[in-house]
């Protein structure tokens, strides 16, 4: 059972993975930090503490960690205590939800692993908002997309702001990085994906009359804004759009991976 610890010292060095989250050259989770998963709120803990991420510690009000008592029943790491006062010191911010987690990343998915065991897949190009990151993730657990392919230019997915807005479902779609991009993509036609990237392009296919619920399938999603590179375009063997009413010409992109993904679903 995971062990309290009160914590009434904002200095504490036992509570540092924790400290100061609101500066960004302090933070735990940025890149050049020390690489820790943070999980806030009970919904997203539970989800951490039943994820592969090794959990280190618990932080929050007494309230808040009693409510996982069932998830720390055979947990062994500290779960430290304090008033609401103390811990929005030590965090830099009043955290509404009252309870923090914090965990060592687990073992890198392979991408050929990750290809290989899977049926329907996500490639992400340049999806750098922390928050539209997350989205996607929640949306390809929502809709049985199998994993996650990042390649250049997406954010660190185990970041904390997406891992909230993920509602912690980023800890269990499993993710892994395309290092030669786009040629990369030759490992999904190799494994026999039909690779479709999502475009406004007037010239492209429409989402509902693709297929892409038949066989194995990978929907590629760019950035807001400049979308999908030309060569992420034509590494693809088809590019799809959402047909939209009226003068719209494009969703969100959490919004359209949420719409190619159960396009892939076949529901």
């Amino acid at each position: 059972m995971a062990h309290y610890v009160e914590i009434s010292d904002v200095e504490d060095p036992r509570v540092d993975d924790f400290r100061d989250l609101s500066r960004a050259d302090r933070r735990p989770d940025r890149p050049g930090g020390r690489g820790l998963v943070i999980a806030e709120g009970v919904v997203v803990v539970e989800r951490l503490v039943a994820s592969p991420y090794p959990v280190r510690a618990l932080f929050g009000v007494r309230r808040r960690i009693d409510e996982l008592a069932g998830q720390l029943a055979d947990l062994d790491v500290p779960a430290y205590v304090a008033d609401a006062d103390v811990m929005a010191r030590v965090v830099g911010f009043h955290l509404n939800r009252g309870v923090l987690a914090v965990a060592d990343r687990a073992p890198a998915v392979d991408a050929a692993d990750l290809i290989a065991g899977s049926r329907r897949l996500a490639v992400l190009e340049g999806i750098g908002d922390h928050e539209n990151l997350g989205a996607l993730f929640r949306n390809a657990a929502a809709l049985g997309v199998d994993g996650v392919l990042l390649g250049p230019g997406c954010s660190d997915p185990l970041y904390r702001r997406s891992v909230r807005v993920s509602m912690g479902h980023v800890l269990r779609v499993p993710a892994a990085p395309l290092t030669d991009w786009p040629h990369d993509l030759k490992l999904l036609r190799d494994a026999g994906y039909r690779v479709a990237a999502l475009t406004p392009r007037a010239d492209s296919v429409a989402l509902h009359a693709a297929g892409l619920h038949r066989g194995r399938s990978a929907v590629l999603l760019g950035a807001e804004g400049p979308g999908l590179t030309e060569e992420a375009i034509a590494a693809a063997d088809v590019a799809v759009r959402i047909p939209m009413a009226g003068d719209v010409d494009s969703l969100n992109v959490a919004t359209a991976g949420a719409i190619a993904f159960h396009a892939m679903s076949g529901c």
